[in-house]
């Protein structure tokens, strides 16, 4: 008599989860429109006008070239607190280099270092098997020290370097070079992660690093890549920053910058667990926030309150995204 075959028990999927799996797949878009439709029928044109908006876009050009790239690193399992810091270092270094009279020199080498210092990074926490989130803290100090030694605790500025100052401030169709550079950045950074084989590595050692080391993706190689250029788009970030107001500091940047980089990915939906998220959804949380900066001074409200905002905002997407995958398993 043959025996029953056994047959594999159903996934459970708890009620609903259909529908929250495709509310983290474009959710930021909902509170961005809704924010955008309030400013704009409070404040009118002096929020939605040309004049406000490509400010707004001019001035977030450094932070969304580094969330970006800090996207492709939280996809792939890891996390980068050191960018505040590497962002200071390197327009340091640019600033000075820019001084002694090669602007494109001071660019290049900027942007160097940065990525120096982000596959530094990657081999420590790869290689060396040190978390991410405490190998880049400790970074962070070690860079922040050794910009700090290079400036003796003072501002750089020189307002007669105008061939650096090009890099960010020209303007072409009334956007600024920095806006442009920014918008190159994220596009190239974009195609790398959804159509490339690259990018679908980084979703792979960010979703099950075991399985896909044993499908034979090469984890570790794929985290360093990330984390390079993760220091490269700080460098970048900083050196146009700097370019933009001729000066630099090692005071420049640090937590707050790295805060304002990692909410700004959070809230676009790409997930602290690694495996899931988008370059284009970090750039919508990243305007998320910047909207709610500009909101908060058109409306000329206490910015202490925009701090307690954006930390309950950051709260609820960090809490949101560990629902969600708990209702969709």
């Amino acid at each position: 008599m043959s025996q029953p075959q056994a047959t594999a028990p159903a996934t459970f999927r708890m009620p609903g989860s259909e529908f929250l799996g495709r509310v983290r797949e474009g959710g930021i878009i909902y509170p961005f429109i809704l924010l955008f439709i309030v400013l704009a029928i409070w404040k009118g044109s002096t929020f939605y006008g040309r004049t406000n908006l490509l400010e707004i876009l001019d001035q977030q050009s450094a932070t969304l070239i580094i969330a970006a790239a800090g996207t492709m690193v939280l996809i792939a399992g890891g996390i980068d607190l050191s960018v505040g810091a590497t962002y200071a270092l390197c327009q340091v270094i640019a600033m000075k280099i820019a001084i002694s009279g090669n602007p494109v020199a001071a660019i290049v080498v900027g942007v160097i270092i940065g990525i120096a210092v982000g596959a530094a990074n990657g081999v420590i926490t790869t290689f060396f098997r040190i978390n991410s989130l405490i190998a880049t803290l400790a970074a962070s100090f070690v860079i922040t020290g050794g910009a700090a030694l290079i400036t003796g605790g003072n501002l750089i500025t020189n307002f007669s370097v105008t061939g650096y100052a090009n890099f960010a401030r020209t303007q072409f169709l009334d956007v600024t070079t920095a806006a442009w550079t920014m918008i190159g950045v994220v596009i190239i950074l974009g195609v790398v992660l959804a159509r490339t084989m690259a990018g679908r590595y980084m979703y792979a050692a960010g979703s099950n690093a075991e399985a896909s080391r044993l499908a034979g993706v090469r984890v570790q190689w794929i985290k360093l890549i990330t984390f390079a250029i993760s220091g490269g788009a700080a460098a970048l970030g900083g050196i146009i920053d700097s370019a933009r107001v001729l000066s630099a500091s090692s005071s420049n940047g640090g937590t707050a910058l790295t805060f304002t980089v990692l909410a700004g990915i959070v809230v676009g939906g790409t997930s602290i667990l690694g495996g899931e998220g988008a370059i284009w959804r970090t750039v919508i949380g990243v305007l998320f926030i910047a909207m709610i900066g500009n909101g908060f001074t058109l409306l000329g409200w206490n910015p202490l309150y925009e701090q307690i905002t954006l930390g309950l905002i950051l709260l609820l997407a960090v809490g949101g995204d560990a629902w969600s995958r708990l209702r969709t398993t």
